[in-house]
């Protein structure tokens, strides 16, 4: 059953309505219906093209009419299954527009002819209370089509009910010929007999293991030999119980056991004075590349460097246009499957006319296929094409020059829409906002906390120390937490790390030992609590910023993810930064997805704020060239920003993405 179903306007203007239940007619009235949450999540952030929606418990499916600026929609309880949804779209569609065709052509024209002008200026005849009058009759067309395809689907229900209960029986005449009558198969009765000795075998056998000393007088000479009979006294039982709990013996190392001198000797974990005056001096050339040094401002603040795409200095829009224009040319044909057999398509659709399904398929298919090129997930290129055809279905072109800016102007925004962040990126005024405002005195201020999470092997620790020194650059005083207690050698990493950025100066001074400290509590221990005990730490002794490095784990390991998810509810961190690698493809929608709704679900079932992933860095990303798409993958599932991408091995290797930058190179060829 329905519980709402509407027709509006583009602009806003609600044509038409029903709510099937009084429940569903007050929250269509309110700001939270499923709607309004439609509109404001899904149509105008361009997040979801594929016509399916879910919000509070509600499922909702919608369709478009681009040429009248129409918007169908249908809402129903998500725990239904309702077959017939998308049948109602489309009778909806073709029933209304067929009757009501003259008068909604006219009421488009005049709100297009009044411009900006409010809408209470309008002609009487697209007023308001005209449409009840304009769509009469259509309440009536719609119960009977409504009551026609809810029938059909319980037809088909007691259809398939009813062949899955009854089963069909060939009914054969008599013959007294035996010969010719069927016989019963003997499969089943093989079947049966092969399942009895089947689990006869596993009894015996796990007679045979010990597990009932009780039946050991029963034999399996219908098994196995003689070999694989039951233990003839217990006492073989207790010989076996005895070997089992027996502990493994102590390594020796020599002729005995080694002794604390001789551990503290293979101990690297910690320097000593003695290792340190002995201690090779780093090259600390090696640590920094001027080349890629950041910038300062006129407030003195440390900026990285922008990543710029290498392909000259041309606009998106300049891409989309100069390869349009050099798939037109006859001479020149360009390569099947790329933007450059989308512009010869459209080079074909010339004069004036609209834009139906069939003439987009194979467009859309061809800027499919391109963006699978640049490493975008399927998925994702899916729904961009998607909503790319949906923007242009119905459109009337003319000219070739037309159709050139229709495209350009529907990719661009469809690729621009998504990548631009929702949320701010500016991570210094984040920290700069905390750690200034006004706190009682009775209350002692909190660092700034950034957890960084992803999984094996991405590159967190590497990329945590990145933004240290990025940190450290701009006067704060940062405190690295060890929290990945799993993997061997992770403490020592970030003890090197550490190092290193101590001895690299800030302004000219020779170091910056003060402005960088590790807290880590060794191996095995929960790092939910140690991340806690280096807040507390970092506020005790006034420091800034506390970066969390978590362990790698993957996306389907739930108790990893649930440890995970203890840590971020029980600190409660200002960011939570996903770390992955722009080498992925299909991979990145899968592990986001995971991790954010993992995130999620553990923290909400834990009694705090629902927290889910605030931010993205990309790393590896001077290995893909123009293959950018996982950075349109990242942010299309989460809708939260990429706030750097890794680009080398030093710590000046970090960037910040500009979105004009990011749609050029996943619109080049």
């Amino acid at each position: 059953m329905l519980d709402h179903c509407s027709i509006s306007h583009k602009g806003g203007l609600v044509l038409w309505s029903r709510s099937f239940t009084p429940a569903a007619s007050h929250t269509a009235a309110s700001a939270s219906s499923p709607v309004n949450s439609l509109v404001r999540e899904a149509l105008i952030e361009g997040r979801s093209s594929d016509g399916k929606y879910e919000k509070d418990g509600y499922a909702v499916r919608w369709s478009f009419v681009n040429d009248l600026e129409l918007i169908f929609v249908v809402a129903y309880q998500r725990i239904l299954q309702l077959t017939y949804v998308d049948d109602l779209l489309n009778a909806l569609k073709t029933l209304f527009i067929k009757l009501f065709q003259p008068f909604l052509t006219t009421f488009v024209a005049s709100l297009h002819a009044t411009g900006t002008a409010k809408l209470s200026s309008l002609p009487e005849s697209s007023a308001p209370w005209t449409f009840a009058k304009a769509f009469d009759g259509w309440d009536g067309i719609f119960d009977k089509l409504l009551r026609g395809l809810e029938d059909k689907a319980a037809q088909e229900r007691r259809t398939r009910s009813g062949h899955a209960n009854n089963p069909t029986v060939e009914i054969l005449p008599p013959a007294e010929d035996l010969s010719i009558l069927p016989s019963q198969s003997s499969s089943d009765v093989l079947d049966e007999e092969q399942i009895a000795r089947n689990v006869q075998a596993l009894k015996n056998r796990l007679r045979g293991r010990g597990g009932q000393p009780a039946r050991r007088g029963r034999g399996r000479a219908d098994v196995g030999s003689g070999r694989d009979s039951v233990p003839g006294s217990d006492s073989e039982t207790q010989s076996k119980s005895k070997r089992k709990i027996k502990a493994k013996s102590q390594r020796k190392w020599g002729d005995e056991a080694p002794t604390e001198s001789d551990m503290a000797s293979l101990d690297f974990s910690y320097d000593s004075s003695a290792s340190d005056a002995q201690a090779p001096r780093v090259d600390l050339n090696a640590l920094v590349d001027h080349g890629s040094l950041g910038t300062r401002s006129q407030d003195g603040l440390y900026e990285v460097r922008d990543w710029e795409f290498s392909q000259g200095s041309q606009s998106a829009d300049d891409v989309i246009a100069e390869v349009l224009k050099k798939s037109g040319q006859e001479s020149k044909p360009a390569p099947s499957g790329s933007l450059g057999a989308l512009g010869s398509i459209f080079a074909r659709l010339t004069g004036s006319k609209v834009l139906s399904e069939e003439d987009l398929k194979p467009v859309l298919e061809a800027m499919k296929q391109h963006l699978m090129k640049k490493n975008v997930a399927k998925e994702i290129s899916d729904k961009i094409c998607e909503d790319v055809g949906q923007s242009l279905v119905g459109k009337k072109v003319g000219g070739f020059q037309t159709t050139n800016s229709a495209v350009r102007q529907a990719l661009s925004n469809s690729i621009t829409r998504i990548l631009t962040p929702k949320t701010s990126t500016d991570l210094l005024l984040s920290i700069r906002t905390k750690l200034s405002t006004p706190l009682p005195a009775s209350q002692q201020r909190q660092p700034y906390s950034i957890t960084f999470v992803g999984v094996n092997g991405v590159g967190k620790s590497t990329n945590l120390s990145k933004v240290c020194f990025w940190l450290i650059q701009n006067g704060f005083r940062v405190l690295i937490a060890a929290c990945d207690t799993f993997r061997s050698g992770a403490v020592e990493q970030l003890r090197v790390h550490v190092r290193n950025l101590s001895m690299l100066g800030v302004d000219g001074a020779t170091n910056s030992k003060g402005r960088v400290e590790l807290y880590e509590r060794g191996y095995g221990k929960d790092a939910a609590g140690i991340a806690k005990e280096a807040i507390s730490y970092a506020r005790d002794n006034e420091f800034d910023v506390v970066l969390i490095d978590t362990a790698g784990r993957m996306q389907d390991n739930e108790p990893l993810m649930r440890a995970l998810a203890k840590l971020v509810a029980t600190n409660n961190p200002d960011k939570i930064i996903f770390v992955g690698e722009a080498l992925v493809g299909n991979e990145a929608v899968d592990q986001l997805t995971k991790f954010d709704r993992a995130l999620r679900d553990f923290s909400a079932a834990s009694g705090v704020q629902e927290r889910g992933i605030d931010g993205m860095l990309v790393t590896k990303w001077d290995t893909v060239d123009d293959k950018v798409g996982a950075a349109l993958s990242m942010t299309y599932v989460t809708g939260q920003p990429i706030i750097f991408v890794g680009c080398g091995q030093t710590y000046t290797d970090l960037r910040q993405l500009r979105v004009g930058n990011v749609v050029q190179a996943i619109l080049s060829d």
